[in-house]
């Protein structure tokens, strides 16, 4: 009886704990299974005054050969079919993967120098990225809008070159544009996301013993043989969790996806607006709710696969006594 207090907590403060868990889970969950009802639900049942009959279904619904009333996946159809919402789902996984590839790669290898380093210069270099990371999106965007909507008058001189120009010409007839491509994005993303994967990473790294690189490389590694076959492989559970934080913060990006991307390039995030105007009208509004569901789903289900090595991510270098 006494396993629940076992950790230093009070029956007391256990008890408010408990209560003020269940608080949050309810406040926090609750919307998401409301969305999720609302999305197969039909407009006269989904908008109705009495919150039941959205959650447990109208109260006329009854089991026939078709199965409960008031249910429907027109909203879904409409989404993913109608509106050719799986080119979005798409984009964001080629945006989303190429961005946590290239962050996590490179974040790795900086994260891992920066650790064992003991200069000043690594000291600013965290800094510069910590500040670099604090700037509000919408300014870093400001910034690269210009370059891109320009990118084919700027690249020009270099295709004009003798030598260098006929290379690039075998490559692309004409420079090419950033704005509005998937590649322009995820340089953006990775610009943005890098000092986060950094700081994370350098945080799993500083945990591990420099020792453990000096003893890889009297068995003969190099630095990077030591890196690449003992480091990383000890890292796992935080390379992991920190490829699964760049995965989100790319997924969820909704600024730099709606300035730079045009409409067959665009990410799922920034498509749901075209659901919500000025005009819309009750269907339209479900059709969002779809749609965010639809985003929202694969997260949960990646959390739900990869929860074990989350926690071990999580808790990786913690204080221990």
């Amino acid at each position: 009886m006494g396993g629940s207090h076992d950790r230093g907590l009070g029956p007391g403060l256990w008890l408010v704990t408990r209560t003020l868990l269940a608080i949050w889970f309810v406040v926090a969950a609750f919307p998401l299974f409301w969305m999720a009802a609302m999305s197969i639900r039909l407009p006269i049942d989904a908008f109705s005054s009495n919150p039941l009959r959205v959650l447990l279904g109208p109260e006329t619904a009854r089991l026939g050969g078709g199965g409960p009333i008031g249910f429907t996946g027109d909203h879904y159809k409409a989404v993913w079919i109608d509106n050719a919402f799986h080119r979005q789902f798409v984009n964001s996984m080629i945006v989303t993967f190429s961005v946590v590839t290239i962050s996590v790669s490179i974040g790795a290898l900086a994260a891992y120098g920066l650790a064992r380093s003991k200069s000043r210069l690594a000291f600013w270099l965290l800094m510069t990225a910590l500040i670099f990371r604090a700037m509000p999106h919408s300014v870093l965007v400001a910034g690269y809008l210009p370059v891109f909507a320009n990118s084919r008058e700027w690249l020009q001189p270099l295709w004009d070159m003798p030598g260098l120009g006929a290379l690039l010409r075998l490559m692309a007839a004409e420079p090419p544009t950033l704005y509005g491509k998937p590649f322009g994005v995820i340089m953006v993303l990775v610009a943005i996301n890098q000092p986060f994967t950094i700081w994370m990473l350098r945080s799993f790294f500083m945990n591990i013993p420099a020792e453990l690189d000096e003893a890889a490389q009297i068995d003969g590694c190099t630095p990077f043989g030591a890196f690449w076959r003992v480091i990383l492989p000890v890292m796992g559970p935080g390379v992991l969790t920190t490829a699964l934080f760049s995965f989100l913060l790319a997924y969820n990006d909704y600024l730099v996806a709606a300035l730079l991307l045009d409409a067959q390039s665009q990410t799922m995030v920034p498509t749901i607006s075209q659901y919500v105007n000025s005009e819309n009208n009750l269907t339209d509004q479900l059709r969002a709710i779809a749609a965010a569901v639809s985003i929202t789903a694969p997260l949960f289900l990646l959390v739900l696969v990869f929860q074990k090595r989350i926690v071990a991510g999580l808790t990786l270098g913690a204080v221990k006594g």
